[in-house]
């Protein structure tokens, strides 16, 4: 499926709206003039902002420019999964942002935000903190926490740029590819042999250039995305139980030592460590217990 124009529709007297989306099994790929804020808690996933594709863990709070193509952060995603995103009428730095000295700081941020920013740290949880209480506020209260939550980012040390350069629509007008299929492929072949050739083929593109395009849409080789997709996938079996020589096969690896090295370049750490740290008990009936593959099944 070809990138998307997104239309977003506001309450009459409203300057941004705030809400939850829910799109797991829909793949997004999509773009609009509103600075969109995004707040993602899942166990793991993927984030598409622009050229960037990468991971996390947990959660992730993001600030999305105007017309930066991006993909919706629950695709894929088969554990729960929230999210919170408040997004920003498309006049609302011009209007209310720009005429203000005092916000020189916040202006310097959305102005930033073509890039794609992830925030951390002490400076997600204030803000995700202060999310939820503006969702129960009146207008004027709201805004006023809005501005508040800007001026927070615009201060923050704990950010990160996911993007090199300029990503916005205009740099994708020329893309007749069809990214979607692409990540359905990938998808369902993560655990087989994926072949760039028959991608290739799929989307009428020669290999040299399907190779050339990808390296240039995403900045890894079709390889190196692949082994990050199924690094991803291997972290929610991880969390669900399995051993690390069953999630070594069921996502696609031949050599377990591979698998083990890999995992490590990409988290920091090995599957091992990684299960011991991240892998919790749940409450089930008032009992405590895990989530094991059995039980994963029949959910």
């Amino acid at each position: 499926m070809k990138i998307q124009k997104e239309i977003i529709e506001f309450e009459k007297g409203k300057s941004f709206k705030l809400f939850a989306p829910s799109l797991k099994n829909c793949f997004f790929w999509h773009y609009h003039p509103e600075i969109e804020l995004v707040y993602v808690e899942a166990v793991n996933g993927i984030r598409h902002v622009g050229k960037d594709i990468s991971a996390f863990t947990d959660s992730d709070l993001l600030l999305i420019g105007s017309n930066v193509p991006h993909l919706n952060f629950d695709y894929g995603i088969q554990t729960e999964c929230q999210q919170l995103v408040l997004q920003m009428r498309e006049s609302f730095l011009q209007d209310i942002i720009l005429p203000v000295p005092e916000f020189e700081n916040i202006k310097i941020l959305l102005e930033r935000s073509y890039l794609g920013l992830s925030f951390s740290g002490e400076t997600k949880n204030t803000v995700v903190e202060k999310l939820q209480i503006i969702k129960d506020k009146n207008s004027f209260e709201s805004l006023v926490g809005l501005i508040e939550i800007l001026q927070i980012l615009a201060d923050s040390k704990e950010v990160k740029e996911l993007n090199k350069e300029d990503t916005r629509i205009k740099w994708f007008l020329n893309d007749k590819i069809r990214m979607g299929t692409i990540y359905d492929y990938i998808h369902e072949n993560y655990d087989k042999k994926p072949n760039v050739n028959e991608i290739a083929k799929i989307v009428s593109l020669s290999t040299p250039a399907f190779c050339r395009y990808f390296k240039k849409q995403t900045n890894m080789t079709f390889t190196d995305f692949v082994n990050n997709y199924r690094i991803n996938q291997a972290k929610i079996f991880l969390l669900k139980d399995y051993s690390v020589t069953e999630v070594c096969f069921q996502v696609g690896f031949e050599s377990l030592s591979y698998f083990n090295k890999l995992f490590k370049q990409h988290t920091g750490e090995t599957p091992s460590e990684f299960k011991k740290k991240h892998f919790k008990p749940i409450e089930i009936n008032g009992r405590i217990g895990v989530i094991t593959k059995e039980t994963a099944c029949n959910k």
